[in-house]
């Protein structure tokens, strides 16, 4: 298996040869075998190792063979003990998922500190067909059904195409010793169900059904690539950005089909999983929004607007002359200058004894107006919004930079008439918003 296994790395993950490496080890089978085979081949790496203090005297065991283990292997052994019920209780998830967001948060830390480049885990071809059956279960797209992938950012997968048979053989012949889990045993956890109670009999059917998978998810994850990439193009010319978020035209998303195979591609990965309000949305009123965990979408005439979600700045906060805006929710920057050159969006000249100091940089407000620069009279900020066509959430964001309770200038928008630079101005103070 060690040639199998170099044979494997040369062909599909090569880079591994020169980087320094976190091995990922329970104690276990897999775990244990990878970490043989990483010694084997003369991989630069530590064993990381998560207690996480879930089966009493068996989980201190583990960590005390880990320990041992890397010792034998002349490496490195990082350890790391977790509450793991109290994180989950406190988060109010499985005690599963909060050991994964644990485990895979210490990595990342690992990598940062330690000067690491990647973390090896030792998932294998059953593993990946244990998933698919899972994602199966619950009703899941190509993307589910294409398996445990060999890379995920940092993490790798090395024995993704290596059978538990193929490990416990290797295991077995080389005298190699690991730790049992008790809880693996159990089927009370639906992973475990599959693996003792519908894995065998597949694999009795078809003796060679997991081989036969392994080359199905192969063309799965072909045909996902494709998918990606093309609504990566598709992505390209349907969304536009504008000011800080993305405008998508709801004439040519309707023009798509599948429509709904088209919305989801083109939306899943920003976290909305209520695919029926978001296509209702084509045919709402402007103003009606749908949120995931991190990305709102809004209707807004002829477009959806995606943003992202970010936590409301509000409060008011002085602005002086000649001081730059640190500390400040935009960066803007006041200065005194001699000569009066052309205003721009995010480039305004004013008459500096027109107006009172320290300016005020604020959120807008109901009932709010201005004097529009160029034009008489008064004009309300929610109209001036409307004219410009400015969604909610461009609305949400815009700041404005009062004089008093006057407003001088609509960031990055509109200046105030009431301040601009005249024949008679003496001092000229240059505003500019550094984007």
């Amino acid at each position: 298996m060690v040639q199998k296994f170099n044979e494997h790395i040369v062909k599909s993950l090569p880079f591994l040869k020169e980087k320094k490496l976190l091995v990922a080890c329970s104690g276990g089978l897999d775990s244990v075998v990878l970490t043989h085979l990483c010694a084997a081949s003369k991989f630069d790496f530590a064993i990381a190792h998560c207690n996480f203090s879930l089966r009493g005297a068996e989980s201190e065991g583990d960590e005390t063979f880990v320990a041992d283990l890397a010792s034998q292997l002349g490496v490195e052994c990082f350890v790391k003990q977790f509450n793991t019920e109290q994180e989950a209780k406190t988060k109010r998830l499985s005690v599963q998922m909060a050991a994964r967001e644990l485990r895979y948060q210490w990595f990342d830390e690992l990598l940062t500190s330690k000067g690491y480049d990647y973390v090896l885990t030792a998932h294998h071809a059953d593993d990946s067909l244990e998933t698919f059956l899972i994602n199966l279960s619950r009703g899941t797209g190509i993307q589910g059904l294409s398996g445990i992938p060999k890379m995920n950012g940092n993490i790798v997968r090395p024995l993704l195409s290596f059978s538990r048979e193929e490990i416990l053989e290797f295991a077995t012949l080389e005298g190699k010793e690991w730790r049992e889990d008790s809880s693996n045993a159990s089927i009370k956890y639906l992973r475990n169900k599959i693996r003792h109670q519908i894995v065998p009999i597949v694999k009795e059917l078809n003796p060679t059904f997991l081989q036969n998978f392994q080359h199905t998810q192969h063309f799965l994850r072909q045909t996902s690539d494709l998918a990606h990439n093309y609504l990566e193009e598709l992505k390209s010319k349907l969304f536009r950005q504008r000011d800080g978020a993305v405008a998508i035209p709801i004439a040519e998303l309707q023009q798509l089909n599948p429509l709904d195979a088209y919305i989801y591609g083109l939306l899943h990965s920003y976290g909305f999983t209520e695919w029926n309000d978001v296509k209702d949305l084509l045919t709402a009123e402007s103003g009606k929004q749908v949120f995931s965990k991190t990305h709102r979408l809004l209707k807004n005439r002829d477009f959806l607007i995606l943003a992202e979600i970010i936590p409301e700045i509000k409060g008011t906060y002085n602005l002086h002359l000649d001081k730059t805006s640190d500390g400040l929710p935009i960066k803007i920057q006041l200065e005194e200058v001699e000569s009066f050159e052309k205003q721009t969006q995010n480039v305004v000249f004013l008459d500096m004894e027109k107006l009172i100091f320290p300016l005020v940089l604020r959120n807008w407000e109901k009932g709010d107006y201005f004097y529009p620069f160029g034009m008489q009279g008064k004009k309300k900020l929610s109209k001036f919004f409307k004219d410009e066509k400015m969604d909610l959430i461009s609305k949400e964001k815009q700041w404005l930079l009062c004089s008093g309770d006057k407003i001088v200038w609509i960031v990055g928008k509109r200046a105030d008439e009431r301040f601009k630079v005249e024949e008679s101005t003496r001092k000229i103070v240059k505003i500019s918003w550094l984007k």
